[in-house]
């Protein structure tokens, strides 16, 4: 090279970086996290409940700040127990509730026919698997994808959802590390011996728009985790399992980890944290 030549500068593939850091994320599971299994119906009833009390507020926030009318089709990607969809369901025309976990969809329907709700539809796959032709009534108003954007190919996914959307997309996702991931990286090591990686998070994805050509609007929202327990003996089970402690040693561990975290409040016992999720959404009339 000349020495008056300008060094190469090569951009970064946001999208790989993407797919690496969920690589990277995915070694660190020793073991598939029972307590996420959403096609069991118990998980998914845990979930149900933490979502109409502990996540009140998040989804209050989150359905006022959606602009829409009794006249819009929605789409819910990872739609889970209805957290979203069944309080939505009454301020618009349709919903499309997509969601793979059996449990979840399961509770979903029982919850929208108790509520007399008719105008949510389940379609029981993963976003990645969904033919929008043959799967989706499109296009939707505006798409919604809430803390579920677990899909690998997280480009291929965004192409996706701005395909079958002629309003808006509304993505949510983690800014930093929520609580429950904190946790991980806390004691993975300990319990394992091996670090714990983080997933991506908000920064790529946008940087993944941004390759796109999609320049999208961010906001930054304030995220808080309970985890509530009837006895310290139902915490300790419930956290042995959701981090493999398998060993009364690896038990010790979890335990001295969990003691000063606890505070109990009359109703039982209560581990709790905050963190930053964000808003990233786009008119697609205001792309060029």
């Amino acid at each position: 090279m000349s020495r008056n030549a300008a060094p190469a500068c090569t951009e970064p593939n946001w999208n790989n970086i993407w797919k690496y850091r969920q690589a990277w994320h995915e070694t660190s599971k020793a073991c598939e996290d029972a307590t996420h299994d959403w096609d069991k119906r118990e998980n998914a009833e845990r979930y149900d409940a933490n979502s109409r009390s502990e996540y009140d507020a998040r989804i209050r926030m989150t359905l006022d700040g959606l602009a829409v009318t009794r006249d819009s089709r929605v789409l819910d990607i990872g739609a889970g127990p209805g957290t979203l969809a069944i309080p939505l369901a009454p301020r618009v025309k349709e919903i499309t509730a997509v969601e793979p976990g059996a449990g979840m969809v399961s509770i979903l329907q029982e919850r929208a026919a108790r509520g007399g709700i008719t105008n949510i539809t389940c379609v029981q796959k993963r976003w990645e698997d969904i033919d929008p032709g043959r799967d989706l009534n499109k296009p939707y108003d505006i798409v919604i994808a809430s803390l579920s954007l677990t899909m690998k190919d997280i480009r291929a996914a965004l192409e996706k959802m701005d395909t079958v959307a002629k309003g808006s997309v509304c993505l949510y996702w983690f800014a930093d590390m929520p609580f429950w991931e904190r946790m991980y990286a806390d004691l993975w090591e300990p319990l394992h011996g091996n670090p714990y990686y983080t997933g991506p998070k908000a920064d790529c994805l946008f940087n993944v728009l941004y390759d796109m050509g999609i320049y999208p609007n961010v906001e930054m929202l304030p995220l808080s985790k309970e985890y509530r327990f009837s006895s310290r003996n139902e915490m300790q089970v419930f956290f042995n399992q959701r981090f493999n402690a398998l060993s009364a040693k690896q038990q010790k561990i979890v335990r001295h980890y969990l003691t000063p975290l606890i505070r109990e409040d009359g109703r039982g016992v209560v581990i709790s944290g905050n963190s930053t999720f964000a808003k990233i959404w786009w008119k697609k009339q205001e792309i060029g």
